[in-house]
């Protein structure tokens, strides 16, 4: 048997938006799809890789965001809040069932649910070989998961933000619309900036760029993409600082 390949990354931050979890459905959790990013999630812990995963919820607020029109921007903020707990948990209750151990902390105090977002407590488990599940957003309304994801990796002292998407890069063009699309294999902060390029939105972004984070976007649908970029190897685009 070859030796296990050394990773590149000692803790990443990964972020899994809440419509990777729908698979081919129009909203809510595809048990299947779930499963299956929880397969690709395995293969890098079992390298050892400490893992934070911030997660969406458009999944689940999808189903619901026509009950929200005209609401409330910070009630409808909440709602997607408590969206990303349910996908948190659903996520936590995949890894046990493959074996792996995993807690999920919310920004919002639900402690009856999951435990709040404690940051010494995060890194502890991710140096016990847990995965942190990291629910609720920021806490705040107005802010992304982008911005989630940015802040907690900053926060947990992750060496990458690893962005999971339904595309295997950043492209000069959107590459549905215009086939032609080049794909960038490296990028840096200022040139992404310059070409408009959407990597993350605008406020996670600077604070990637100012906490000399650097970002990978890639498909999660991707077999074995996920394991391929925590190798160091070229898969998806990298943002450089």
């Amino acid at each position: 048997m070859g030796a296990t390949p050394s990773p590149a990354f000692r803790r990443i931050l990964l972020k899994l938006s809440g419509e990777a979890l729908m698979g081919s459905d129009a909203y809510g959790i595809n048990r299947q799809t779930i499963s299956e990013i929880v397969g690709e999630v395995k293969s890098i812990v079992d390298l050892g890789v400490q893992t934070g995963i911030v997660i969406g919820g458009g999944n689940i607020f999808r189903g619901v965001a026509p009950a929200a029109t005209g609401m409330d921007r910070a009630q409808a903020d909440y709602m997607g809040m408590l969206a990303t707990v349910m996908n948190g948990l659903a996520l936590q209750d995949a890894m046990r069932s493959l074996g792996m151990k995993a807690i999920v902390q919310s920004a919002l105090n639900i402690e009856q649910v999951v435990e709040p977002y404690i940051r010494g407590k995060a890194i502890r488990a991710l140096e016990q070989g847990k995965t942190v599940i990291f629910a609720g957003g920021t806490g705040n309304p107005f802010f992304t998961t982008d911005t989630a994801a940015a802040l907690r990796g900053a926060e947990i002292g992750a060496e990458i933000v690893l962005k999971a998407t339904k595309v295997d890069g950043i492209y000069s063009e959107d590459p549905i619309k215009n086939p032609a699309a080049v794909r960038y294999d490296r990028i840096g902060f200022d040139e992404a900036i310059s070409r408009n390029l959407a990597v993350l939105d605008a406020t996670a972004f600077a604070l990637c760029r100012d906490q000399r984070l650097p970002i990978n976007v890639f498909s999660i649908f991707k077999q074995g993409a996920l394991r391929r970029v925590v190798l160091g190897e070229n898969e998806g685009t990298l943002v450089y600082c």
